[in-house]
């Protein structure tokens, strides 16, 4: 799959293009990537995809902006799975907001990125202030024709990244998961922390978040990336507040019955339910009582697994 940043670089070929955030990828995000790389083999076309970082949100409010559900190399993993060959990172930035959507439909999607088919949502917006809309795409002849795709509902609601987050701020693990078409998952670097963990008796790997978390709590998780697994754990992500007074968000992950040294590697974690809030506790005594009684709980909950 190709990947460029530069919307002024020539296309490889004309290409069937899908446009949008695709935070979380979730399953109304899928179907519009299967019907893109199916529109782009009837066609004859490259199947592309144009996203942007940071979220506009992001750029306009980013004191209010909402968590991100997936960083952008999740995103390039999954667009490559589904089959997509081009994508194009667009860096939402004050030149791309003050664009106007005439100019962003001749000369992004036209000239620079030698657009035939496109496909966006019914609610597609864009260009200076979000002024374009399906039907100014469909105001005049152009080089590529439109395609509106349907919203996406499971078990009666729609697919989004917000019923995502929303689901995921409640623990309700299993509903983010339906949203999504797999288990809500957080990938990173592991990396050196405080050893702390260590130091109660319950080593964790330490996972930096970039961004702030779009849960928080105590979880059941499974570790995938590393040799002989995937792997049981528990895991912590939240502030630390028995431990920091001004904390932030971290992700630190307890494998069960594991005790090899991980520094650096890549892992995915894979959240399957829910134990508790993060609290704050007395002293570090009480708090260690609590690891080992979550640490018990997570064992009774993988006992119930297949």
């Amino acid at each position: 799959m190709r990947v460029s940043r530069d919307l002024n670089g020539a296309a490889a070929g004309p290409v069937a293009l899908t446009i949008g955030n695709f935070d979380g990828v979730h399953r109304g995000h899928q179907a519009m990537l299967t019907r893109i790389v199916e529109a782009a083999a009837d066609l004859d076309l490259a199947p592309a995809v144009l996203t942007f970082d940071p979220h506009p949100r992001e750029y306009f409010a980013a004191a209010h902006a909402p968590p991100r559900l997936s960083v952008l190399r999740s995103k390039l993993e999954l667009f490559r799975a589904f089959g997509v060959t081009q994508v194009w990172v667009a860096r939402f930035d004050a030149r791309l907001a003050a664009l106007p959507a005439e100019a962003f439909v001749h000369d992004v999607l036209e000239v620079a990125l030698a657009a035939r088919w496109v496909l966006v949502g019914e609610d597609f917006r864009f260009g200076e202030g979000r002024r374009g809309d399906l039907d100014l795409l469909r105001a005049r002849p152009r080089s590529f024709t439109v395609e509106a795709m349907r919203t996406v509902s499971i078990d009666g609601e729609r697919a989004s990244s917000t019923a995502i987050r929303r689901a995921l701020a409640a623990g309700e693990l299993e509903r983010a998961a339906a949203l999504l078409g797999r288990s809500y998952t957080i990938s990173g670097h592991v990396a050196h922390g405080r050893k702390l963990g260590r130091n109660l008796g319950f080593p964790t790997a330490n996972l930096p978040l970039r961004h702030r978390p779009p849960l928080s709590g105590i979880f059941t998780v499974r570790v995938h990336g590393l040799s002989g697994g995937p792997h049981r754990g528990v895991a912590s992500v939240g502030v630390r507040p028995t431990l920091e007074s001004h904390g932030t968000p971290v992700l630190e992950v307890f494998l069960l019955d594991f005790e090899q040294s991980i520094y650096g590697r890549r892992i995915t974690v894979e959240f399957l339910s829910k134990l508790r809030e993060e609290a704050r506790y007395p002293d570090l005594d009480t708090l260690t009582r609590q690891i080992g009684a979550d640490v018990e709980r997570a064992r009774e909950f993988f006992a119930t697994q297949p």
